[in-house]
């Protein structure tokens, strides 16, 4: 039988003669009167589907939602609705091109990307140790400056999920001041391309480092706003205390990393457990809870803007102290033949460099086309590097046949992991906190799917 316009929007069949239940079809309309509705026709077990519609800035993502009045009796995710076949590209064109296209797998902590390849790349050839110290400080900051902006997104996100619209608005204005130092250095926004085999692109501009001091007050303020705002606002405390629970337990079971991990007390963080690019070198905490909820996801992700922040400080420093120091390896068989300028016609090579290569040495030209066109060959083997990406432990295994592609490029994304658990986070809760749940895993559905 089909109900009303005006009523629930439910229809419902009438079962057939051996017995089994009624099946009822969702179209919308406020969820009490489509459960009373399904009560009336005779049934309370609805399957229905939550997306795979664009619910906030974590991508494409289905969910396929069982339940019984408000409650969730089972949850299963549906993804690939973004997948890009980023790492089957990659293994067509040369090591340096391929982190044009894993920087754009998990869209809003792209320099994870890039810094996890280039390790990968690097310990391949055998240069780990060879890279300049200012390119590990340029990388260390554009890591930070990008785990600040992640957090935000998914701070503000999460809110504006749950109607709190104000708490998107101030995550994103937090985050521009970040975009900013981030444009002015790379010359873009996100999906920089910024971090190469060997170092980095190009270097900061001589006005960096007080743009950087200017800016860590102005995130530290918007920071403050959010916790006060959050923090012990009863609505926002009544949805999110308690609900979404992870235990240690499900955590060891599914490969959950990062705030969720941490949440249950864990203080895992590679970048103290197996330090990379330097980070051994920098003071900073990492922030625990016992919770084990999405409010303390929150309060995590708040606390490690803020030790992202004393870390950014630490690179205005270096930066300052290493003025002029190279930024690329020393090895022109490797190193990108370039030298990057950023000026008020956006990026490219400074007018010194094209003089030379075009003007005053054959060799160069040669040098350039060659390496540019072909790439430079990385010796057979493979290797495995991970970092800690704002959402978890972020993993690329790298295997090179000895020519100048990859021969395999494969990425552990954090959110895929992690998304396996919001079933376990969801399963006898009520429908609403489904997405309390998604928001506080923090996924990217493009680097789920790649």
């Amino acid at each position: 039988m089909t109900t009303e316009d005006t009523a629930p929007h439910a229809t419902s069949g009438l079962g057939d003669d051996d017995g089994t239940a009624p099946e009822f079809t969702v179209y919308g309309g406020d969820w009490s009167e489509v459960a009373e509705e399904a009560a009336r026709l005779g049934g309370q077990r609805l399957v229905f589907n939550m997306g795979p519609q664009h619910p906030s800035t974590h991508g494409v993502l289905r969910i396929m939602l069982e339940v019984e009045g408000e409650r969730v009796t089972e949850l299963r995710a549906g993804i690939g609705y973004l997948h890009t076949g980023i790492e089957k590209n990659m293994e067509f064109r040369t090591w340096t091109q391929g982190v044009t296209f894993c920087t754009r797998m998990d869209y809003v902590a792209a320099m994870f990307n890039e810094a996890v390849y280039c390790l990968g790349v690097e310990k391949l050839l055998g240069i780990t140790d060879d890279i300049p110290d200012r390119a590990n400080v340029l990388r260390v900051l554009m890591m930070e400056l990008t785990r600040i902006g992640s957090h935000l997104v998914a701070i503000g996100s999460g809110g504006n999920e749950m109607g709190a619209t104000t708490l998107m608005t101030t995550s994103f204005v937090g985050r521009e001041e970040t975009l900013k130092v981030i444009e002015h250095i790379t010359g873009l926004r996100t999906n920089n391309g910024y971090i190469r085999p060997g170092g980095v692109a190009t270097d900061a501009p001589d006005d960096s480092v007080e743009m950087i001091r200017a800016m860590i007050p102005k995130v530290k303020a918007r920071l403050d706003e959010l916790a006060y705002l959050q923090l012990e606002n009863p609505i926002f405390k009544g949805r999110m205390q308690g609900v979404a629970v992870l235990d240690l337990a499900g955590c060891m079971a599914l490969g959950v990393t990062g705030p969720i991990l941490r949440s249950v007390g864990v203080p895992y963080d590679l970048r103290k457990s197996e330090p990379y690019a330097g980070y051994e070198t920098y003071d900073f905490q990492v922030p625990t809870s016992t919770d084990a909820d999405a409010y303390s996801r929150v309060v995590l992700r708040l606390e490690e803007c803020y030790e992202s922040l004393k870390i950014v400080e630490q690179c205005a420093d270096r930066l300052e102290a290493s003025m002029g120091e190279p930024i690329m390896v020393a090895d022109k068989k490797i190193a990108w033949p370039a030298q990057l300028s950023i000026g008020s016609d956006g990026q490219g090579n400074s007018f010194e460099h094209i003089r030379h290569i075009m003007g005053e040495s054959m060799e160069a030209l040669i040098h350039h086309f060659k390496l540019v066109t072909e790439g430079f060959p990385v010796p057979a083997g493979q290797a495995y590097v991970a970092v800690e990406n704002p959402k978890g432990t972020l993993g690329c295994h790298v295997v090179s046949d000895g020519g100048t592609r990859p021969w395999r490029s494969h990425f552990r994304d954090p959110g895929f992991n992690n998304l396996q658990a919001l079933s376990m986070l969801t399963e006898g809760g009520q429908v609403a906190d489904v997405v309390v749940a998604i928001a506080t895993i923090d996924m990217v559905l493009g680097g789920v799917d790649r």
